[in-house]
């Protein structure tokens, strides 16, 4: 079998991991819950990837086709499929396992001995392993049974910035060069796919918590920072020498705790640092602070890039004061189209900022949240 399906045909997934498996040589088809989208796709069957960066270029992806997630159609293309690639945010796992574990069952009924692979490509921690989870409790023991022999759930992280532009064919997607996707080796079942652009690692946690420590943090620094002096995009934000230089610290104080917990070399790290603020001044992407900005109670959560750094370095007794900027500047972000920045905005309101801060951090040291405090104020004013 040498289908693919990619769930989330927005703007990663096509312009991203849609693509690696196209051009790997699957067959693949889109799941999506947008209608307009969905029929888009099976009418045009290509879009353009245009790649903005010091030099430009358009690539072409033909063949594809769509159907809907939420119908009776995708448990099919599962239980035809060699690989499945989620691209749909985090919360929205729990809302497309039931029809992979309907899949899943179907191709057990089918006494199928065809491996499966399923890549949660998020931005979270153990993404694959999550919606693994969420599977398993639609599936009865037998079925687990099946799937702990034929279905692999391989963590993985990814990075590329894909932000919304505007084409003349709503399909089409703007992208950075750069990407990187690196996938956890041993979680393969079966013969593990040849993908160029895949990266295969031993150790992946260190790859996350790189990616998660260094240019998510610094993307949503930046983006909270930005908002705070009314910029509208990335770009714009990053080129305000002041919030470079509160960036930039942000990153090298979660880089000293990575260097700590991971052994990664110091200038090497810092170099990659800088590779990062250089890709956020990209003129091309116009990434907008909202889009990055959004959702800042699940980016305050205790897994996530600001908490997890803070509380590595303080476990390796590491200065946190510029990681706190970053969280303190996340709490003032106010977006009204945004329901988690509304629900934050009401917390701080009916709760206090101390008790909000540990309800959505567990941030439980009095001291640092008193900083938090301080911090938030001064920004506030």
């Amino acid at each position: 079998m040498t289908k693919a399906i990619q769930f989330g045909a927005g703007n990663i997934g096509r312009g991203f991991i849609g693509y690696l498996l196209k051009n790997a040589g699957y067959d693949l088809v889109f799941a999506d819950v947008f209608d307009n989208v969905i029929d888009l796709i099976n009418k045009e069957k290509a879009y353009t990837i245009h790649v903005k960066d010091v030099e430009n270029e358009d690539i072409k992806v033909e063949g594809i086709s769509a159907v809907n997630s939420t119908r009776d159609e995708i448990v099919d293309e599962i239980a035809d499929a060699a690989i499945i690639t989620t691209a749909v945010g985090p919360l929205n796992l729990v809302k497309i396992a039931g029809k992979i574990a309907s899949g899943i069952e179907k191709r057990f009924e089918a006494d199928s001995d065809k491996y499966l692979n399923i890549i949660a490509c998020e931005n979270a921690i153990k993404a694959s392993e999550s919606l693994k989870g969420y599977v398993y409790e639609k599936l009865d023991d037998e079925a687990k049974a099946y799937a702990d022999k034929y279905v692999g759930f391989p963590n993985c992280s990814v990075d590329r910035i894909v932000p919304p532009s505007k084409n003349e064919n709503p399909l089409d997607v703007t992208v950075e060069n750069y990407y990187e996707w690196n996938v956890e080796e041993a979680g393969f079942k079966g013969e593990i796919p040849q993908i160029e652009g895949m990266n295969l690692v031993g150790n992946l946690e260190a790859y996350i918590e790189r990616k998660l420590f260094t240019l998510n943090t610094g993307h949503a620094s930046t983006a909270y920072l930005g908002s705070l002096k009314a910029y509208g995009t990335i770009d714009e934000s990053i080129n305000d020498p002041e919030i470079e230089d509160q960036v930039r610290k942000i990153m090298q104080e979660s880089g000293e705790a990575l260097i700590a917990k991971f052994g990664f070399n110091k200038e090497d790290h810092f170099a990659y640092i800088e590779k990062i603020i250089k890709r956020f001044k990209n003129p091309y992407l116009k990434d907008d602070v909202k889009r990055v900005g959004r959702e800042p109670i699940r980016k305050l959560s205790v897994n996530e890039r600001f908490v997890k750094p803070i509380n590595t370095a303080l476990e390796y007794k590491l200065p946190v004061d510029n990681l706190l900027v970053g969280l303190a500047a996340a709490l003032n972000f106010r977006n009204n189209e945004d329901g988690q920045a509304v629900e934050l905005e009401k917390d701080i309101e009916n709760l206090g900022l101390e008790k909000t801060v540990e309800k959505i951090t567990e941030i439980k040291d009095e001291k640092i949240i008193e900083k938090i405090k301080e911090i938030y104020e001064k920004l506030n004013k």
